[in-house]
């Protein structure tokens, strides 16, 4: 789940953090880099989701392993926090507030995070009154817009690649009627904003680089169709 030797960060972090009396709640803030509070954050975003609802379930468990893939040697490390962050469903607020803030360049990105949560809350069983109230506040920390949160909802957020008749004006996020220079800007924005080697520099993991490249092909296959029906 990231690119550097994140097990060591978060065991510093975490002796740290013990031995200077501060909560779960200001773990992130001991981290000093984007990356590092990136990977904080989402395993204890996840565990609190997961307990939101009552106890942790194996399958809850299972899906925050397929979502953020942790490498075998920092399994130990992310493992501890996880079951330390899930004794209760309390603080995530600061997690949420504190990714929104360092990645708010970067939407679609966040946009993947809360798809994922999604993807947990859903594991085990439908959503509940009490995991939507924690998405609709993840969703509010990291500044996502409506339509964010519908694709995240129903799945689309990490769409690896236009699907026949998708609606190219929807993957663009713009309607039918925009004029030329606007589809012309909103596309130059969503390439700066998706750029595999950009995210990377400024300390997006791995994982969701890949992602991001996904959604590079994505956003071209939709401005290619949009300068074809105009012809641009």
């Amino acid at each position: 789940m990231t690119g550097g030797p994140i097990g060591a960060v978060l065991g510093a972090a975490m002796g740290h953090a013990a031995e200077s009396g501060a909560g779960r709640a200001d773990l992130a803030a001991l981290l000093g880099s984007k990356d590092q509070l990136f990977a904080v954050s989402v395993v204890v975003l996840s565990a609190k989701l997961a307990k939101c609802d009552g106890p942790v379930k194996r399958a809850e468990i299972d899906a925050f392993k397929r979502a953020f893939r942790i490498p075998p040697q920092n399994m130990a490390e992310v493992g501890q926090l996880f079951d330390q962050a899930r004794e209760d469903a309390q603080g995530f607020e600061p997690f949420a507030d504190r990714v929104g803030q360092a990645f708010a360049d970067n939407k679609a990105m966040l946009e993947d995070v809360l798809a994922a949560l999604f993807a947990i809350a859903r594991a085990d069983a439908p959503l509940t009154r009490g995991e939507v109230a924690f998405l609709q506040r993840v969703q509010l920390g990291f500044g996502l817009d409506a339509a964010a949160w519908v694709r995240a909802r129903d799945g689309h957020a990490t769409r690896p690649r236009e699907e026949p008749g998708m609606d190219p004006y929807a993957t663009l996020g713009l309607p039918a009627n925009a004029s030329d220079e606007e589809v012309r800007a909103t596309w130059r924005r969503l390439m700066r904003e998706n750029h595999p080697d950009a995210l990377l520099s400024r300390g997006v993991t791995p994982e969701f680089a890949k992602r991001a490249a996904d959604k590079v092909a994505e956003i071209n296959n939709a401005w290619d169709r949009i300068k074809r029906a105009r012809k641009l």
